[in-house]
């Protein structure tokens, strides 16, 4: 560490010394390599402070807790109808299962991250969620289940997870398929939130003027036919697995008309399907990477990937946004 940092022996070791009594490291048995004293490894402390995280969307609620390594110790999740609800329900029903998920992992959880379906402002409040129309206005916290907390969109920290957990472009955009459909923008390895921390509302981006209402108050856009929802509708059935070809080639083709235009606008290299899309398979993909081929004018071949990481995305990296955090500010 003094070899990498510049920083003389006895500095470091003073500094390692605070890290361990703060419980961030955890100090190995020195294994000799020569003449002189051996150094000792070092290695984040798995039983040191953690982190919470909770997701609230639509249609479900989820809670894990992950350590300072950012691995998931304890998660849980469970179905719960929110869209018509008064936010104390869903806030209720999370309350509970992080209790489960703190009791399970036996850390000291030192914060609380949300994960929310919607517009969240810099100062922290759900300023629209059109899935979710009473959370309009609403503010978690200060403190969830006696922890200091936070708000986020759910598709900025999915895209977050890509970065941090399954080794993501620095360049990317991310869209999250779901009820709704959103989208987290990542440039030079930094999560691009907009002037107010609103930006990514893909889903609200209007692939067909003359298409149906949406609950955001516009016609035809983009999750009235990429999001999950509407592909059930339109496929008449109740089983994501079971969707005919002409429903995922219409679904390409929305998502590929608004992705272009964010291709087009941003300039990223890379675009990554999640939420449920991985579900659905190489056909989206292979689809929308052809339509983005059609539309996209000043790149040759944008890469379009599945995310690896499932639905759990946005909740991993709630809960290890409090943790690297507590990293950064010891």
């Amino acid at each position: 560490m003094a070899g990498r940092t510049g920083l003389t022996r006895g500095t470091v070791s003073s500094l390692v010394e605070e890290l361990l009594d703060a419980g961030l490291l955890d100090e190995l048995a020195a294994e000799p390599s020569g003449p002189g004293r051996p150094a000792n490894p070092l290695q984040l402390n798995r039983s040191g402070p953690a982190g919470l995280g909770i997701e609230i969307e639509v249609d479900h609620v989820a809670a894990c807790v992950v350590d300072l390594t950012g691995a998931v110790r304890a998660t849980a999740r469970i179905p719960s109808a929110h869209r018509d609800a008064h936010p104390g329900v869903a806030i209720g029903r999370a309350l509970a299962l992080a209790r489960t998920v703190r009791a399970e992992a036996g850390l000291d959880v030192v914060g609380a991250a949300m994960a929310v379906p919607g517009v969240v402002g810099d100062d922290g409040v759900v300023a629209r969620a059109p899935n979710l129309p009473q959370w309009s206005g609403t503010v978690v916290g200060p403190e969830f289940d006696g922890l200091p907390v936070s708000t986020a969109n759910e598709a900025d920290l999915a895209a977050l997870a890509e970065l941090w957990f399954a080794d993501g472009p620095p360049d990317a955009l991310y869209v999250s398929g779901g009820v709704g459909v959103g989208a987290g923008i990542v440039l030079g390895g930094q999560l691009f939130r907009g002037a107010g921390g609103r930006a990514g509302e893909l889903g609200h981006v209007v692939v067909d003027p003359d298409g149906p209402n949406c609950r955001c108050g516009g016609h035809g856009c983009l999750e009235q036919v990429a999001g999950q929802e509407a592909l059930l509708r339109a496929g008449r059935t109740t089983d994501l697995d079971a969707l005919p070809a002409h429903v995922l080639n219409g679904a390409a083709r929305a998502l590929g008309i608004a992705l272009a235009g964010a291709v087009n606008l941003l300039d990223v290299p890379v675009v990554v399907l999640g939420g449920i899309y991985p579900r659905l398979g190489e056909p989206l993909r292979a689809a929308v990477h052809d339509r983005l081929g059609e539309r996209v004018v000043h790149r040759s071949d944008v890469e379009v990937r599945l995310s690896a990481l499932g639905p759990g995305g946005a909740l991993r990296a709630a809960a290890a946004s409090v943790v690297r955090e507590r990293l950064r500010r010891p």
